[in-house]
């Protein structure tokens, strides 16, 4: 009973933080709905080509500019002054001109990624149009299919940001609704203040639990049946396992907040530290886009933290139905950030 009262006790303090309430709920909802809808045909974004206007166009000039419009670009053609005055803002990526009796293109070192793969489709596209010009058969080209990795169902970009977006949650709330919560019980002395009530120590800890993993359980229930209503992906595989993984990254994260709050002493300090770890996790786990295109020493100096497999093993159950064994390691190694964690907040955790 006295685990009850303590667990609507954390429950009511946060309903009344009506900021906390929209960040956790309705926010990752909105960012589901807007990514979601913004790439909702699963089809690549076109690559912008600025196409310098000739005084005249040469049979060449058609050549390329219909191969071109069969490609994933979007072509902007522009007379010459414009074009320099749109480069010279820095909003070109690729710009291509006629020069004699060829072309000339540069790409923006500010936008060199997008770059120097739309320069890659020009030049495919310049080869294609000579060959065509000569009277020479059209090259065939290798069949592209989009299709989900597992080939369980070719799904959108709504199904591999879902997955992410979850576990961003999972993450906030044990760095921020977890950690900078004791942290802040702790610079405003309640922690003190409770030493010296009745109410035994594991109660309170255990009342902070079972409000988080409540909160998640809502929060993944409101991003599922939303993908499911308006995008209509759904969990492919088993909802045991789905089950399993995110329990493992729920302990995962909350362990990790517990433990980064026993190196601070202020909610600023907190804040300083705990960005240390939500940045990078953010930014190069996998949450919003992969990072098959980054260098293969970051590709596996990210597999380290334990967002990354923890993506990669719920992207594997909910997108593609697949089971677990082939994730064993990855979850091996968010066990061991539990483990480690805990163990940490255990040794340094301290009431005053």
């Amino acid at each position: 009973m006295l685990l009850w009262r303590q667990f609507l006790m954390e429950w009511k303090l946060y309903s009344r933080d009506r900021v906390a309430m929209f960040w956790t709920f309705a926010f990752p909802v909105l960012m589901l709905l807007g990514f979601g809808v913004i790439f909702r045909g699963g089809d690549a974004p076109k690559l912008s080509v600025v196409w310098v206007q000739p005084v005249q166009m040469a049979p060449k000039d058609v050549a390329l500019l219909k191969t071109l419009e069969t490609f994933p670009t979007k072509l902007i053609p522009l007379p010459p002054e414009e074009a320099e005055a749109r480069w010279t803002k820095g909003e070109t990526a690729v710009q291509v001109e006629p020069a004699g009796d060829g072309f000339r293109m540069k790409v923006n070192s500010y936008l060199v990624a997008q770059g120097q793969m739309t320069a890659q489709i020009v030049q495919q596209a310049f080869l294609i149009s000579q060959s065509q010009l000569q009277g020479q058969p059209m090259p065939k080209l290798i069949p592209v299919s989009t299709e989900s990795p597992g080939h369980a169902k070719a799904a959108n970009y709504a199904a591999f940001l879902l997955p992410g977006l979850l576990g961003m949650n999972l993450m906030s709330m044990g760095l921020f609704a977890v950690g900078m919560v004791n942290v802040s019980y702790r610079e405003k002395g309640k922690f003190r203040r409770l030493a010296v009530t009745p109410l035994p120590k594991w109660i309170f800890l255990m009342g902070q639990v079972m409000h988080r993993l409540t909160v998640t359980l809502i929060q993944t229930i409101f991003l599922l049946i939303v993908g499911r209503l308006v995008f209509g992906i759904e969990n492919q595989g088993s909802y045991v396992l789905l089950s399993v993984v995110m329990v493992a990254g729920t302990a995962c994260f909350m362990a990790m907040g517990f433990a980064l709050s026993s190196f601070a002493e202020t909610s600023e300090t907190y804040a300083a530290i705990s960005n240390l770890l939500f940045f990078p996790m953010m930014f190069l786990s996998g949450v919003y886009f992969t990072l098959d295109a980054a260098p293969k020493w970051l590709q596996q100096a990210v597999i380290a933290l334990p967002l990354s497999p923890f993506l990669k093993a719920l992207r594997a159950v909910y997108n593609d139905g697949a089971a677990l064994t082939s994730h064993v390691a990855g979850l091996g190694i968010i066990l061991v950030w539990t483990a480690l964690c805990f163990g940490l907040a255990v040794k340094r955790f301290r009431w005053a």
